[in-house]
């Protein structure tokens, strides 16, 4: 059976690593990042300016496209590309932190995830097949496997653990559910904040035959330098030849500070939130748009960006639509963080290419994210 996907490492730089992803529906250059659509869509954009924006891949949400308009509808369309309009590569989630997240009384067991749906009411089990079966509907190139999500604050590590081995059982009834074989299916590492459990998990997703592996239930509570810690356990006992992704994460630093430990693949709604809150990345800082101060400045966002925003408004521009509720202040910001986002990808891969990562997360390290101007 011809593998669903390739993964080549084109250049090091320390861990940290160049390399094209070749998924069914187009070729990645990694590190990547993949804007959130979470219902198909990024939120105020199309496929064409993710196009422009120099999107290679997106994530979107099995649990919500379950629950609406339904994988069955997105089938019968001719699956996520056609239904969407964005024709590179997609990346489904499980859907297990959704239901265990945003959906009311879950309760989970060796079966799954039983939840009440946020739309009806009704009770709904999730299982590691039926996770697996909703995405092989949707057509995704890339799915990942239902792991069991524990917040890091937590700190049972016996939960922990007994949650590591119930996400390993899931994980192998997962793989042995596929049916589609042009579809990736990810491993996902879990844990908590045990540095032992994590290095564990890595091991026992390292024996079983994934496209590519994740690190999952990070972001949600522990410290950057205790999600890099955690990261690197597992990160050691991983095949060295499959892509790595962390999932849900995050800031540029954390970003780039990750990608220095060899992680290929990221996502996060941060960018797209902050956008339409009137938070724009910038060279200078988190610009926070609102603010009065840019009431009659009328230089771009960031004189160094290209995007649509920053080429064609100001400043003064933005910040009268957002304070006149207009929807285009934030489609405008969105265009600008994404655009930014996918330009420091850009620049990690120059880096790695140079040897030079470590000047890159230098600067980031020394601007801060919380830096507001």
């Amino acid at each position: 059976m011809t593998a669903p996907l390739s993964f080549q490492i084109t250049a090091r730089s320390g861990e940290a690593r160049r390399g094209l992803l070749t998924t069914p529906n187009g070729v990645v250059e990694t590190p990547a990042f993949m804007p959130v659509a979470t219902f198909g869509a990024v939120r105020g954009l199309d496929a064409g300016d993710l196009v422009a924006l120099g999107a290679q891949i997106a994530l979107t949400n099995t649990f919500h496209l379950h629950e609406r308009p339904g994988e069955d509808v997105i089938a019968r369309a001719g699956g996520l590309h056609a239904f969407t309009g964005w024709r590179g590569p997609w990346l489904t989630d499980s859907g297990g932190y959704q239901v265990t997240s945003l959906a009311d009384r879950a309760t989970i067991d060796d079966d799954g995830v039983t939840f009440a749906s946020p739309l009806d009411g009704r009770r709904r089990l999730l299982s590691p097949e039926g996770a697996v079966r909703i995405q092989e509907a949707l057509g995704s190139d890339i799915a990942m496997v239902l792991d069991e999500c524990l917040p890091i604050e937590d700190g049972d590590s016996t939960r922990a653990e007994r949650a590591l081995e119930r996400s390993l059982r899931w994980a192998e009834r997962a793989l042995a559910s596929r049916a589609r074989p042009q579809q990736a299916l990810f491993g996902i590492a879990q844990g908590g904040a045990d540095r032992a459990l994590r290095r564990r998990a890595g091991r026992a997703l390292a024996a079983l035959p994934f496209d590519g592996y994740a690190h999952g239930g990070l972001g949600l509570g522990e410290t950057p330098e205790r999600r890099l810690e955690l990261v690197a356990e597992a990160q050691a006992e991983l095949p060295a030849a499959a892509p790595r992704y962390l999932m849900g994460i995050g800031k540029p630093a954390d970003i780039v500070n990750a990608i220095a430990l060899g992680v290929d693949l990221f996502d996060c709604v941060v960018p797209t939130r902050h956008a339409r809150h009137g938070l724009l990345y910038t060279a200078a800082g988190t610009l926070a748009i609102r603010n009065a101060r840019y009431r009659e400045d009328f230089a771009p966002v960031d004189a160094d960006c290209d995007c649509r925003a920053c080429a064609q408004h100001s400043r003064a521009y933005l910040r009268h639509l957002f304070a006149a509720g207009e929807a285009l202040g934030a489609r405008l910001a969105t265009l600008h963080n994404l655009r930014f986002y996918l330009r420091l990808l850009a620049r990690a891969r120059a880096a790695i290419s140079a040897g030079a990562l470590h000047a890159l997360r230098d600067e980031l390290s020394a601007l801060g994210d919380a830096r507001i101007v």
